[in-house]
């Protein structure tokens, strides 16, 4: 007869707790976050190399002078 409601026998035993609203807010934060980098980084096999890289580039461009350094014209 105990076979009859097997969902009722045990139910105190499945009740899920709820954080308290700051971790529950934490927690929806960090998700958020993870989710941000995926879609930023999505398809890149190393995000770290191309971070990396961009930094390398950056710097490169900020330490060439804009007056005289670059490419000349040859006409002739």
């Amino acid at each position: 007869m105990g076979m009859c409601l097997p969902c009722l026998s045990g139910a105190g035993d499945d009740v899920v707790v709820t954080p308290d609203p700051e971790t529950r807010r934490r927690q929806l934060a960090d998700a958020a976050e993870k989710r941000q980098k995926e879609i930023t980084y999505r398809g890149i096999k190393n995000p770290e190399a191309l971070e990396r890289k961009k930094k390398k580039q950056e710097e490169t461009m900020n330490s060439v002078p804009s007056g005289g350094g670059g490419l000349r014209w040859q006409v002739g």
